[in-house]
């Protein structure tokens, strides 16, 4: 039987886009907390990072990251602005990036994400470590490092 909704408003609805990055991050916008103050740095870098992975990079640096923020990726400017507009591109470029947390750490002002990536479902995987430097609640400094998983793996163990 079908029931057609009335009383579902269109600016309610999400887009293709959105209704796809909530299936492979979650609804993330929906459940981050509006203030940072009663988050962990372990959870803020997390929300961070997934919300840049499906391509909500401005939302991410609004709520995170400081004015005076600063990272260590040897391919951009070192500045909050070109690092924010990079992950924009890439989250366009890659619009089905697979973005897996698998352990975070905090220690201090101090927390490091390592994550298994793959900028398409069926591409190769990255192993990627994010280092983050905090300041009370924000971001200030951001130091990652990425390894591309190799075909013959001979460790048993894996890198995950």
């Amino acid at each position: 039987m079908f029931i057609k909704q009335t009383n579902r408003k269109p600016e309610n609805r999400l887009t293709r886009k959105q209704r796809t990055a909530n299936r492979r991050f979650g609804n993330i916008t929906a459940n981050i907390k509006q203030t940072n103050a009663f988050m962990t740095k372990k959870e803020i870098a997390q929300n961070f990072l997934k919300l840049t992975a499906k391509g909500d990079s401005r939302t991410a640096f609004q709520l995170y990251v400081a004015d005076n923020f600063k990272h260590h990726n040897s391919f951009f400017k070192g500045d909050r602005n070109t690092l924010m507009t990079a992950m924009e591109e890439n989250a366009v470029i890659n619009p089905n990036k697979v973005f897996e947390i698998q352990r975070a750490l905090e220690d201090g002002d101090l927390v490091a994400v390592h994550s298994r990536v793959q900028l398409a479902q069926g591409d190769i995987e990255i192993s990627v470590i994010h280092i983050f430097k905090f300041d009370q609640d924000k971001i200030i400094e951001l130091w990652d490092f990425g390894q591309v998983v190799p075909a013959g793996i001979v460790n048993e163990n894996g890198m995950f």
